[in-house]
């Protein structure tokens, strides 16, 4: 592609606070490209009521090199692509559209090797004998995926809806080849935490748009580990409980940091700095 510019965007709810368009600005810019990264936050008055399938045209019109896509976008955003990679496939999940110069829309996720490098990074030494994870929704898929395949030995999915936590369970089983997922209900999942290594909240609970948290941390104690998805705030109130109550935390940071560093390359063809990206998203803090 041409490096003279790069146009790319973000496509969910409620994301003024996201960091993503900074880290690729200031890494195009590094790499000697004019880059503008526009929000496209579909809660605005501007963008309120416009489908995703004409925020896609548009971006395909415009010029767009590529999108990003959160929440609650990631799994409905599917259908209306060209083409899917290997791994956005099997997770049935997309958070990373390339517009290739004749308009072709690929989907990817780079979600799941950004929760494995974050969790690499800030618990190198969690136990992963038995964890929980709470939310089966777009980003859920990449975390199970990614919690099973670093070496958890069984995996509580969690959802108020329970059959869409089974139809993770199983689509996760199926693809790493053993029953390491079980879905089960969401309400009543304390006992199962409090009996558990560690757990990671995978749904939006603690993001500004919706406050608080998708457990009662009263289940937590000093041994739990508690992993958190959401990296706006970078200290949501159940890592804020969770730190109260003695728990390790790892907050939605890494994750946040590497997923943008893998999108950034699959946009450009060009090689991000992962310790510039890193930077600019503390800068925001």
């Amino acid at each position: 592609m041409n490096h003279d510019s790069i146009l790319l965007g973000l496509i969910g709810e409620g994301i003024s606070l996201s960091r993503t368009p900074a880290m690729h600005e200031a890494e195009g810019l590094a790499q000697g490209a004019a880059t503008v990264y526009r929000r496209l936050d579909t809660l605005t008055d501007r963008l309120k009521g416009r489908s995703l399938t004409g925020l896609l045209d548009a971006a395909r019109a415009t010029g767009f090199n590529g999108l990003n896509i959160t929440h609650p976008y990631k799994q409905a955003v599917l259908p209306l692509l060209d083409e899917l990679s290997e791994q956005a496939a099997g997770l049935g999940s997309v958070n990373t559209v390339v517009i290739s110069p004749d308009g072709k829309l690929t989907g990817h996720n780079t979600d799941v090797t950004g929760f494995s490098r974050g969790l690499e990074e800030g618990l190198p030494d969690a136990g992963m004998t038995e964890v929980v994870q709470v939310g089966a929704g777009g980003v859920g898929n990449a975390v199970a995926y990614s919690l099973v395949t670093h070496g958890v030995e069984r995996l509580y999915v969690a959802d108020l809806d329970p059959t869409r936590a089974q139809a993770l369970a199983e689509s996760i089983n199926a693809a790493v080849g053993r029953e390491a997922v079980t879905g089960v209900d969401a309400r009543g999942i304390e006992d199962v935490i409090a009996a558990a290594d560690g757990v990671v909240n995978a749904t939006p609970m603690g993001m500004p748009a919706h406050p608080g948290t998708a457990f009662d941390t009263s289940c937590l104690t000093p041994r739990h580990w508690v992993g958190d998805v959401v990296y706006m705030p970078i200290e949501t109130q159940l890592l804020a409980e969770a730190k109260a109550l003695g728990c390790r935390t790892l907050d939605g940071t890494g994750m946040a940091i590497h997923q943008a560093v893998d999108a950034f390359r699959l946009f450009t063809g060009l090689e991000p700095d992962a310790g510039r990206m890193r930077a600019t998203f503390l800068s925001l803090g």
